[in-house]
């Protein structure tokens, strides 16, 4: 490249810097910029609500597996000791 065109797009670049800047700091960009940021707390906080109430089911479906798992115990106990109770009678 030629020593001109790369100052010409340098100052091409550092206009549009400038020009950027001046617009996303706009009074319009800046309420855009916090409706956008009010919109993802929203979010975050709607992701979280849904995050408890998994994890609370989550909790309640493991409790309820361990209940099943330990009547189940019980019962081959019970199987056991009654199978035993037979081979000493018998």
């Amino acid at each position: 490249m030629m020593r001109g065109t790369r100052w010409l797009l340098f100052g091409a670049g550092f206009l549009a810097g400038t020009a950027g800047i001046k617009l996303l700091s706009s009074k319009d960009a800046k309420k855009a910029y916090t409706q956008c940021t009010a919109a993802v707390l929203r979010a975050k906080d709607q992701i979280q609500a849904g995050a408890a109430t998994l994890k609370e089911n989550c909790d309640d479906i493991l409790a309820d597996a361990k209940e099943i798992n330990e009547a189940r115990a019980a019962a081959e106990d019970e199987i056991i000791e009654d199978a035993s109770d037979e081979v000493t009678e018998g």
